[in-house]
């Protein structure tokens, strides 16, 4: 049973830090001086089992979205796990009870990606009403004939309602830029805005997630996933948006069900969808990528060097102040998600 005296304490000697993905060169050749840390160069994701040895075997385990760190796994740990150091932002993919539980800290890196995120949000925001991707395929194709007054016809930003899902820091980000574009911002969320942030956005609160999907002309997604999320935006609430709409989801796959959004697009109720992330990664469904108006890209939010690297830095600055005997500027509190 691991420790559960959550009282500082120092971390004495060197710790054995396993890192589940490889990094930027910068972050991992830190790590090499700092820990006794295990790299995995190939960036082959980690099998079930090869997690369930590396939590027996670290006292800093470096995970990041695409492992599953659920309770039997935590369970199952070595009584030296004392840190889950997570790159990246979002940790629904971690059970916190459990690690709470076995008096194991978690952390996150937050804030580090959400201008990546919100930056390619916005360009499927732009792009899907204004067909680019079915544009970019027609002249790839070899099949595009010419200018023509009635060709490629897409929809207007200015004057629409982008309704956002979700308006923490990536939501608030793409607020900010949607209201240089003329777009009018509404949002749902768990707990309303301040007074000030709502003035300073233009935003306007809707307390009915159903309300909202029938006054967006675009919805964009920026909220985690949990238990009331998971298929939130299913056949009944699609149902609710108006003919031609569209839908953006660069948060989780599993917050739409795939089933009801293919169905709606292939029978021309919502114009087009931008998704940068599935249910089944890496399976992209291909009903998805063959409609003309589907920008379909690679889980890339937070795909840049800058970011990626920064990230990498406040993991190493987690576990430092951990093993300082300090509490870790980014550790997540159980319930407070």
């Amino acid at each position: 049973m691991a420790n559960t005296d959550s009282s500082p304490r120092r971390f004495v000697g060197t710790p054995r830090v396993i890192v589940t993905r490889h990094l930027m060169p910068s972050v991992e050749a830190r790590m090499t001086e700092l820990f006794n840390a295990s790299l995995n160069p190939d960036d082959a994701p980690f099998s079930r089992e090869q997690l369930a040895q590396a939590v027996q075997d670290c006292d800093v385990l470096v995970p990041t979205v695409t492992d599953r760190i659920d309770a039997d796994l935590i369970a199952g740990a070595g009584d030296r796990l004392q840190l889950i150091a997570n790159f990246g932002a979002g940790i629904d993919h971690i059970d916190l009870a459990a690690a709470k539980q076995r008096g194991i800290k978690v952390t996150n890196t937050p804030g580090v990606f959400t201008d990546d995120t919100a930056d390619l949000a916005l360009s499927m925001i732009i792009g899907v009403p204004r067909r680019m991707r079915e544009g970019i395929s027609l002249v790839r194709r070899g099949h595009w004939t010419g200018w023509a007054p009635s060709g490629m016809l897409g929809r207007q930003l200015g004057g629409k309602v982008l309704g956002i899902l979700g308006m923490g820091r990536i939501g608030q980000a793409v607020a900010y830029r949607a209201k240089a574009f003329g777009l009018s911002i509404a949002y749902h969320n768990r707990h309303r805005l301040p007074q000030a942030l709502e003035t300073m956005f233009g935003a306007d609160y809707v307390e009915n997630l159903d309300d909202l999907m029938a006054k967006a002309d675009i919805l964009t997604l920026h909220c985690p996933s949990t238990e009331n999320t998971i298929g939130a935006i299913d056949a009944r609430r699609i149902a609710l948006m108006k003919p031609g709409s569209c839908i953006i989801n660069t948060a989780r796959g599993d917050l739409i069900d795939q089933e009801a959004l293919i169905a709606a697009l292939q029978a021309g109720q919502l114009g087009g969808a931008g998704l940068d992330v599935y249910p089944n990664e890496p399976h992209v469904d291909r009903r998805l990528c063959d409609h003309p108006n589907v920008m379909t890209l690679p889980h890339i939010g937070s795909a840049t060097s800058e970011g990626r690297e920064d990230s990498g830095h406040k993991v190493i600055a987690n576990i430092r102040m951990w093993m300082d005997g300090h509490r870790p500027p980014d550790q997540v509190l159980e319930g407070l998600v």
